[in-house]
């Protein structure tokens, strides 16, 4: 059997295993879900499931792991990009993976992923503006205005989410983009 057809067969069932979770999670809390659910929505049988997860836990924690490496590799390029350009790269992203962000910041999710995932991004910031401004990276204050920073781009993805992607990313990528500005450049004054 080709490979290519395996990698492609194997990619589009996962795909549904995970697009069958989240719309679950819009319907009941992750410890009520099943993998018997699961295989309905997905129309596949639980030894499918069971070739790809061990449980719905591992189903979960894969989906989360995968997305905060490929999240942090977008936000690592701040400090070479613009912030519309990385705005635009990371709402393109969240675009081509609507099913697992509509897990992430699904009422019934346990908060936790969402929650990495704002840790994650807040740490980023941290990071460049410490290196940027030579900063120390502890610090309280940048501690806190990375912290707005970070909340405020993840409030206003998570709206977008939980609203359907009703607005053009465009008006996202816009929106983000000038309330990163204005705190960044707030930052930037206080370290000159």
């Amino acid at each position: 059997m080709n490979e290519k057809t395996t990698d492609r067969r194997t990619l589009k069932t996962q795909k549904a295993i995970r697009n069958a979770l989240a719309e679950l999670l819009m319907e009941k809390e992750l410890r009520k879900v099943t993998v018997q659910d699961i295989a309905d929505r997905a129309e596949i049988n639980r030894a499918t499931f069971y070739k790809h997860f061990l449980d719905i836990y591992d189903l979960y924690d894969k989906t989360e792991q995968e997305v905060l490496v490929e999240i942090s590799l977008l936000i690592l390029q701040l400090g070479e990009l613009p912030p519309s350009r990385l705005f635009a790269d990371l709402v393109d992203y969240i675009d081509k993976n609507r099913v697992v962000f509509r897990l992430i910041f699904s009422p019934n999710n346990t908060g936790m992923m969402r929650e990495k995932l704002a840790r994650c991004i807040d740490g980023l910031f941290r990071q460049v503006e410490s290196e940027t401004y030579s900063i120390d990276l502890g610090g309280s204050k940048l501690c806190y205005q990375t912290c707005y920073r970070s909340q405020g781009c993840i409030a206003v993805l998570e709206r977008w989410v939980r609203e359907g992607f009703t607005e053009p990313k465009d008006f996202i990528v816009k929106t983000i983009t000038e309330l990163d500005t204005t705190v960044g450049n707030l930052i930037s004054a206080r370290h000159k």
